[in-house]
């Protein structure tokens, strides 16, 4: 496959039986051959869209000074600012040439959960940024539960299988900003090749050149959306517990062209997690003669913090 497929969530979400399958079937024929789609019909709006970069961009203006003090220490990263170079991808010594923000969960209805994630952090120049940044993680959320429904169907799972397990999960919105490159960067990228994580990967700011996935051919080719698509991507939780039947596809962000270096790059990735004891082990339907099991059990929240240390972000 040398290009991403694309893909309509209206189709799901109609009444009509047959749009409803067309839809499952094309994301999970894109899942299990290259591991990416673009979505329209998701449930973010242009002037949200609109607020959401215009508020992230006042942020990373804001002086290192500022930035610093909404880096909080002892938490892994998980909330708040990530300042540059900061994040490697696994196996590599560099440090990615980006900033990031992260915005966590709003948990509602559960003290227990509440207490096990840090806190979101408040910017206190910018007024509007934490509401905006509420706004657009509860709209990614939503979009995300939808698709990991077409999912579920495709495994031959309940439509809602995955719903109790999202619930107040540990999912992260991260606003990242690619600042323009001032020297010959010495082997780094603006991120390094990597796999995600999570269930899945929902991601604003394709558009322009600098995604790119890799096929089963080991060939790298771009990965971009159109203005109203989303880039829709596996990660490495969901493909565990999916045996690998749904690709966990590794994707870089390279440099720009020379002539390119004065410009910064913005994109803003929703890393859909679910809840810390979520099993992975192996679903049985996913395991044949063909298909032994390939990956011992281990939970969600095992998982993630064996992730962690191995990007450098917890010791």
């Amino acid at each position: 496959m040398n290009k991403i497929p694309s893909v309509n969530l209206a189709d799901f979400l109609s009444d009509d039986e047959n749009r409803k399958q067309k839809f499952i079937d094309e994301i999970g024929h894109a899942y299990e051959n290259i591991g990416f789609v673009a979505l329209k019909g998701h449930f973010l709006d242009d002037t949200l869209v609109s607020n959401l970069y215009s508020e992230i961009k006042n942020f990373f203006d804001l002086p290192i000074e500022t930035k610093e003090k909404y880096e909080i220490p002892g938490i892994g990263g998980q909330r708040g600012y990530v300042s540059f170079g900061k994040e490697s991808a696994k196996g590599k010594k560099e440090g990615d040439l980006k900033e990031f923000w992260h915005f966590g969960q709003y948990v509602e209805d559960d003290p227990k959960r509440a207490k096990e994630y840090p806190d979101n952090v408040i910017v206190e120049e910018l007024p509007k940024f934490n509401e905006v940044g509420k706004q657009t993680y509860k709209m990614l959320e939503k979009t995300a539960k939808y698709v990991l429904r077409s999912l579920a169907l495709h495994l031959g799972l309940e439509e809602t299988y995955f719903d109790e397990y999202i619930k107040n999960g540990n999912s992260i919105l991260r606003p990242i900003h690619y600042p323009p490159i001032k020297t010959e960067p010495k082997g780094a990228e603006r991120a390094a090749a990597h796999g995600d994580i999570n269930l899945i990967t929902l991601l604003m700011g394709a558009q322009g050149k600098g995604l790119q996935v890799q096929n089963h051919k080991g060939e790298w080719i771009d990965a971009m959306a159109e203005p109203d698509e989303l880039m829709i991507n596996v990660g490495d939780m969901l493909s565990r517990h999916s045996n690998n039947k749904l690709k966990s596809t590794i994707h870089r962000v390279v440099n720009p062209p020379k002539e390119m270096w004065g410009t910064s790059r913005y994109s803003i990735p929703f890393f859909m997690h679910p809840i810390s004891e979520m099993k992975l082990d192996v679903l049985e339907n996913c395991v044949d003669e063909n298909n032994p099991k390939q990956f011992e059990d281990i939970t969600a929240g095992e998982f993630l913090d064996q992730r962690l240390k191995e990007l450098g972000l917890k010791k």
